[in-house]
């Protein structure tokens, strides 16, 4: 028999450990990588939201005045009871679109998904190597 078929016990154990040792490294450099782009990607994409969102408030903030505008003008309404329904209304809304935001949170993962299947289909190599 060859040289490579006549190998010890000691020696394969050596061998299973180290690239145990070796998938285990990978595995958290995958995760780590895997992660550090899902920051990277809502990092970036938060600097966009909270530019558009400091530019979206202060044009609500312009319209809401002119909606006020119009009610104490066309409906003749007080300038106090026009903003106190702009108001509410403007709140409702929030409030709804807040709530709407926070289910969708949730529903997101952050999980490294794709080095959690990997860690399994490595799991599962290992168990069928193993006599």
């Amino acid at each position: 028999m060859s040289q490579d078929t006549q190998r010890s016990v000691p020696d394969l154990l050596g061998d299973l450990v180290s690239q145990t040792t070796t998938l285990v490294r990978k595995e958290i450099q995958l995760a780590r990588a895997e992660i550090n782009e899902k920051v990277s990607s809502v990092g970036t994409a938060g600097a966009s939201i909270g530019a558009g969102a400091v530019l979206m408030l202060a044009a609500l903030i312009i319209l809401l005045q002119a909606v006020v505008a119009l009610l104490v003008e066309y409906a003749g309404l007080s300038a106090t009871v026009s903003s106190l329904i702009v108001g509410v209304v403007v709140a409702i809304i929030g409030y709804a679109v807040l709530r709407s935001g926070l289910g969708r949170m949730k529903a997101t993962s952050f999980a490294p998904e794709r080095t959690m299947n990997q860690v399994s289909r490595d799991a599962a190599v290992v168990k069928e190597q193993m006599p």
